[in-house]
């Protein structure tokens, strides 16, 4: 047994190191196709420039002066070159406070969606790799909570657990798992019965590191998609929440609880709402073009 293991030891690594060769490969042509769709591209793009504006916002913007402090004399000032978009019934930076918001509602959508993916991938995994009774009582689990719709459950959870925003991402954390588990579960599915993963049980490899260096890392493909489909549903529910009072509370900006405070001055003042429902429509839409091109991309029907 002894004399066989450097032999089956070696296998495995030539193994592994064709199947990487083919990855690559493959990745390349996943980018390469993702580049021909202009759409795709485009919301790549245009999320990469959101991410950026909000990150740099300390570099043109005093979060204190500009998004917090009130200054009564300065209310409702129509759009000019000093405040973009105006200023709101307190006197603060419209577009000052759109910035800052899209903080909150990205930070709190990536952070989502390390909660849902850390969780789910174990749970699909785990489900996928072991089968039999393991696999029917995660499912049957995942089942019963994707019964429950995902704003309803972010609701519940956050009433239950508090407002804070550690219990808002975790609340939205947990709605999103039973559909990310599902979707881990049916990339795994088609990877466990590949040469290299029979090769690394062959090797004696423990099943925590075939799963999580060698299954995981393959399975990503779908996975990505489902990734950024989930943040954008993530922004959308952290604004719905934040809108009815639980999830960011005034005077921190967030898009929702913007939109929520422009309720009563729709009438003479309609840019107060304008600004951050704009600002939500086009992040969650450049997700979906993202997504959409994902997809497409990944979809072995449309290779060349």
């Amino acid at each position: 047994m002894k004399s066989g293991a450097p032999g089956a030891a070696k296998k495995l690594d030539a193994v592994a190191r064709i199947h990487r060769y083919k990855k690559k490969s493959q990745w390349r042509t996943i980018w390469l196709r993702l580049k021909k769709n202009r759409l795709a591209m485009f919301g790549l793009a245009f999320f990469i420039a959101m991410m950026t504006l909000v990150i740099s916002a300390d570099l043109y913007y005093d979060y204190e002066e500009d998004a917090l402090s009130q200054n009564l004399s300065a209310r409702f000032r129509s759009p000019s070159a000093a405040h973009l978009l105006g200023t709101d019934q307190y006197g603060r930076d419209v577009l000052a406070r759109v910035v800052y918001g899209g903080r909150i509602s990205l930070f709190v959508g990536l952070a989502t969606i390390c909660v849902s993916l850390t969780a789910g991938s174990v749970i699909g995994a785990a489900a996928a790799y072991y089968g039999g009774k393991t696999d029917e009582i995660l499912m049957r689990i995942m089942d019963i909570f994707l019964a429950i719709p995902n704003t309803l459950m972010a609701i519940t959870l956050v009433a239950a657990l508090g407002s804070s925003l550690f219990n808002l991402i975790l609340a939205m954390g947990i709605s999103q798992i039973p559909r990310m588990s599902r979707i881990v579960r049916s990339s795994v599915l088609g990877i466990i019965g590949q040469e290299y993963v029979e090769a690394a049980r062959a090797c004696g490899t423990s099943d925590a590191r075939i799963i999580f260096r060698h299954i995981l890392p393959n399975a990503m493909g779908p996975i990505l998609v489902q990734v950024t489909q989930t943040v954008a549903r993530s922004v959308i529910t952290i604004s719905s929440l934040s809108f009815i009072g639980l999830g960011i509370s005034e005077p921190t900006p967030e898009w929702g609880s913007m939109l929520s405070e422009a309720r009563s001055q729709l009438r003479y003042h309609p840019h107060l709402a304008i600004a951050p429902g704009v600002a939500i429509v086009m992040a969650v839409m450049s997700l979906t073009l993202l997504g959409d091109g994902l997809r497409d991309a990944l979809d072995p029907r449309l290779k060349n």
